[in-house]
């Protein structure tokens, strides 16, 4: 396959930014995508010239750090897709295919197609954790719980925390992340004593950073790679307004992440 790229070039934080255009040749139809950009970088280091900078890790849909939009989709768009577990295939010979970072103020770009994430961690410090010593490994039937809550709270714990719901939002929320964090711990017994600070915290946390607030189209749920579903967000407003109304003293006012 001969594909041409054009590439989202940028020095720095400061830089404008621009596009450019790179070929792909002789690019296989069984290489995941970041195997094809690591075969165009090659071909660039070779030539002297600066490769594309971009972020990767595990390379098995697990850490969230291909932070890639592939023509105007983040991730490229596959259903339940990170950027890693996207082959060429997909594509069509000749193509011209269109690569940018994450496109959001929490997200700042640090080089090409590198943006800081760092925004998500923060979220995860201001409630991600319970206090309860839970001490060695318990009996299976010593802490019960139903098999509808342990559920729910897998799926939620299955967000790797990448942005894509982000990046696909227009206003640029983070929603559909924070209520995945906010019900894995929430709907088990250890996350309780934390609840309702932990839901205040992480909201607060959320519209500190600048993400935007949610208008609930589901552009989040349509391109998340582990099909977090949108529920999560009901569930945390839930959360959010029972500890609002119990008067929690760590509350904040305008928290319009929530709302």
């Amino acid at each position: 396959m001969n594909l041409t790229l054009k590439v989202w070039r940028q020095k720095d934080a400061k830089d404008p930014g621009r596009f450019e255009t790179y070929p792909a040749a002789n690019i296989l139809p069984d290489m995941s995508f970041l195997e094809m950009l690591d075969v165009v970088n090659e071909r660039l280091i070779e030539e002297g010239r600066e490769p594309i900078a971009c972020d990767s890790d595990c390379r098995e849909g697990i850490c969230g750090t291909c932070s890639l939009v592939i023509d105007g989709r983040p991730h490229g768009g596959h259903h339940g897709t990170t950027v890693c577990q996207l082959h060429m295939r997909h594509f069509q010979d000749g193509q011209t295919i269109t690569i940018e970072p994450w496109r959001a103020r929490a997200f700042p770009i640090l080089r090409d197609l590198v943006c800081d994430r760092t925004a998500l961690d923060r979220i995860i410090q201001a409630g991600g954790f319970v206090s309860v010593n839970t001490g060695g490994a318990p009996d299976g039937n010593a802490l019960p719980v139903s098999k509808t809550d342990a559920d729910l709270s897998m799926d939620a714990a299955a967000c790797i925390g990448c942005g894509a719901c982000v990046a696909a939002c227009k206003n640029a929320s983070a929603m559909l992340f924070v209520s995945a964090k906010v019900s894995h711990l929430g709907l088990l017994p250890q996350g309780q004593p934390e609840r309702e600070r932990r839901v205040l915290n992480m909201v607060k946390t959320m519209d500190e950073a600048g993400f935007g607030n949610c208008t609930v189209l589901g552009s989040c749920e349509a391109v998340c790679p582990k099909e977090v579903s949108l529920s999560f967000i009901a569930r945390m407003n839930r959360d959010y307004g029972w500890a609002i109304l119990r008067g929690n003293p760590r509350r904040q006012t305008g928290a319009g992440g929530a709302g």
